[in-house]
Formats: structure tokens, C-alpha cells, sequence
């Protein structure tokens, strides 16, 4: 029963779409004209935007393809012709984004430069969040910027020694006693099973194939759990970690989403109890500490 009726929902959600489907092309190609795309204007145009055909044309699709996908009509789109047509359309990432929707395919946003910097408004965001420590993670665990409370949890001598601003190197490539987790073969694993979830958009990038490939040289027991293939998104957990000046901090950490950044995320960290809670106060008592250094 349940199956008939998540099918019914199905049929009712895709004859909804496809009007807005329509709608939405017929209002982008009114918005081109000819000359945004080399096109003389012609005789007898009846609207200022581009024809039916002359999108086609500029996609490398069929006029009766075209026609019949502006139409709403239930037909297949493969993700390399709705690109054609975004291009034609002179669509942005929000409205390309929007079409893939619409046409339900995946979307998979154009990742070939990884974010490596924050603007100021995240930035006082984060900072803001201090006595919490906050950082800010891309899909691969990245260090972007992080506020001075998340550098009183992390600035450890063995971590800086590292000299890469990634937690997963960071927790990998130390010693199991100077893992500043403390509950490691239990956090290991979901962290990159995250790692992994977020890698089935980046599969074949030449970063993200590199990064894989030298962390598994480095760490067999990333290896084994790499190779495990578990998946699993980011989600809140409670955490130990492990301070050689205050002992023991078992902290929750929560992941926020970013807008306009939408392959990173804010982690925040709370005390989950108030010896915790101490522990942690005790810590910005010590600072200043120093800077995470750059890789």
C-alpha cells in the first residue's frame, strides 16, 4: 500500500513540475536577446527574446527536442544537454540549479576550484561564536578559518608539527596516543564515511584523487576505512577529546550550512556537561595560543 502511494505522489509531483518547467524556460528565453548571443535580430521577431529554435540551434539540440522540454512534456534530459541549454540561457548557478530540479537530474555544481578562503562576513561569524569552538570546514575537511577557542581545542605541538591545515591528516597522521580524540576507532570511521559521501561529487577531480591517494600512503588504517566504503552525511555527535593542559572535554558538535558555499559547512563545538564546560573555560585562561600554520 505504502509503495502505491509514495508511485501516486511521484506521478502528481512530476505533472506538477513540469509546467513550472516550462514556465521557467519560456521566462529565460525571454530574457536573451539575439545580440546577447551574436545573433542578428531578424524580420517579423514577436518577442524580444530568443526563438525556440534558435535556442536549439545554440544548444546543439533538436528543435523538436527543445520544443517538447519547454512544453513540460515528459521526456528524458541527460545533464550534459540541460548544461547546453543553461549556457544558451545564460543562466546562473542558482537558476542552473533550479533547471536541473525542475528536469530532475543530479545536480553537480562546478567544483574544479575548491574554496579555500571565507569571506568577512563568515569570518565574524565565526568569531562571534567564541567561547564555542567554531570552524569552518570544506567537503574535505579543510581548514578555511577556525576562531580562537577552536585553536584552544587543537593547538597541540604534535598537530602543528604536521604542518597541514586538514583534521583529517591532522588525526591520521599522528600517533594513536596523541590523537586528540579520544574515543578514535569510533570517530575515524565516521569521519570518513562523511569524507566519502561528500566524494561521490568529486570522484575523477585531480585534488581530491591526490588527497585520497597520499592519505592512504600515509595511514593504513585510513586505507582500510576508505576501502570499507561506508557512506554517511555530516551530522551532530558528541565527542571526547583529550588536552594535555585540562585532561578530558566531551564536546557536541553541530554543523551548519553556509549559503553561497554550498560544499562547506561551520562545525560548532558545545561542552556537553559542566566539567566540560570548566575544562574548556580553563583553556582560554592559557591563551594566547599560536596559529594553526598554513600549509
Amino acid at each position: 500500500m505504502g509503495g502505491v502511494t509514495t508511485m501516486a505522489m511521484a506521478r502528481v509531483t512530476g505533472r506538477r513540475r513540469r509546467p513550472e518547467l516550462a514556465a521557467f524556460l519560456r521566462s529565460r528565453r525571454a530574457r536573451v536577446t539575439p545580440a546577447d548571443v551574436g545573433m542578428p535580430p531578424g524580420l517579423r521577431r514577436r518577442t524580444p527574446g530568443l526563438r525556440r529554435e534558435e535556442v536549439a540551434q545554440l544548444s546543439g539540440v533538436g528543435v523538436t527536442w527543445y520544443t517538447w522540454l519547454e512544453q513540460g512534456r515528459p521526456i528524458n534530459a541527460s545533464a550534459q544537454v540541460l548544461d547546453a541549454v543553461a549556457r544558451t540561457l545564460r543562466l546562473d548557478q542558482s537558476e542552473r540549479e533550479h533547471l536541473y530540479q525542475l528536469a530532475r537530474v543530479p545536480y553537480a555544481p562546478d567544483r574544479e576550484a575548491d574554496t579555500h578562503a571565507v569571506d568577512a562576513e563568515v569570518q565574524g561569524i565565526v568569531d562571534a561564536l567564541d567561547p564555542h569552538p567554531a570552524v569552518v570546514y570544506n567537503a574535505r575537511y579543510d581548514i578555511l578559518t577556525a576562531n580562537a577557542a577552536y585553536r584552544d581545542l587543537f593547538d597541540l605541538q604534535v598537530l602543528r608539527d604536521i604542518g597541514v591545515r586538514n583534521v583529517l591528516w591532522m588525526l591520521f597522521a599522528v600517533p594513536e596516543p596523541d590523537c586528540p580524540l579520544v574515543f578514535r576507532d569510533v570517530e575515524l570511521p565516521v569521519m570518513v564515511a562523511t569524507l566519502r559521501g561528500a566524494y561521490g561529487r568529486h570522484v575523477g577531480e585531480p585534488a581530491w584523487e591526490s588527497f585520497v591517494r597520499r592519505l592512504s600512503a600515509a595511514s593504513p588504517y585510513f586505507a582500510e576505512l576508505w576501502s570499507s566504503g561506508d557512506v554517511v552525511p555530516p551530522g551532530p555527535r558528541v565527542k571526547t577529546f583529550r588536552h594535555e593542559a585540562v585532561g578530558e572535554i566531551r564536546m557536541t558538535s553541530v554543523s551548519l550550512s553556509i549559503d553561497g558555499m554550498p560544499d562547506c559547512r561551520i562545525v560548532v563545538y558545545t561542552p556537553d556537561d559542566e566539567e566540560s564546560r570548566d575544562r574548556t573555560a580553563a583553556l582560554r585562561k592559557l591563551r594566547p595560543s599560536q596559529e594553526i600554520p598554513p600549509s
